[in-house]
């Protein structure tokens, strides 16, 4: 087998990816209500994990998943999620990489933990939030939002950031349970227990 991404390969990332992105957009249209914003950060994972795990049947490269973190950050800026997503995405969307190729893509465990570590990217979409609150605040203000900025500001004090990376990795470790136990014949075809 050859280690160089090929036509499959890119085809299951753009497939994965859009599905991975459709799961995150739905589930981010809570945010519209402001006391859900924080628990997107616990959302996405959980949910994601389901197409995720099977999404890691596939991936049997390095550089796969990179280049869906990439996607997505992409994804997430143009839906107005700022920058600061394509950098946790790719980021984290590495670190998932190496645990995944240090398992020989073949762990079970350590998909569901990869899973986990790839989930914290959510925290891309809070990091205006919490270190730039006052031009965030202030930019909600200016486009007539003010009530919901007070409401979102409420929900997000600037002490919450840990809690949002540790709630995203322990969600995203239930959601590749979840996601294996639903997957399970995919995951014994592909001899990965």
């Amino acid at each position: 087998m050859s280690n160089r991404l090929q036509g499959k390969d890119f085809i299951s990332i753009g497939i994965y990816t859009a599905i991975y992105f459709v799961v995150n957009f739905i589930v981010s249209l809570l945010g519209f209500i402001p006391i859900f914003i924080p628990l997107t950060a616990v959302l996405v994972p959980l949910i994601g994990g389901i197409p995720m795990m099977l999404y890691f049947t596939k991936i049997k490269k390095f550089g796969m998943l990179t280049i869906t973190g990439l996607l997505i950050g992409v994804l997430m800026l143009l839906t107005g999620m700022g920058y600061w997503c394509i950098i946790t995405c790719v980021v984290f969307a590495l670190i998932t990489e190496f645990i995944l190729k240090g398992s020989g893509y073949k762990s079970a465990k350590m998909e569901i933990l990869a899973h986990g570590v790839f989930s914290i990217w959510t925290i891309g979409a809070f990091i205006p939030i919490i270190f730039f609150r006052d031009s965030y605040y202030a930019n909600l203000v200016e486009l007539g939002r003010a009530d919901y900025a007070d409401a979102l500001m409420s929900f997000m004090p600037d002490w919450i950031l840990p809690i949002l990376i540790v709630g995203a990795f322990v969600a995203g470790i239930v959601g590749g349970i979840i996601g294996r136990k639903i997957f399970k014949k995919h995951f014994e075809r592909a001899e990965i227990m």
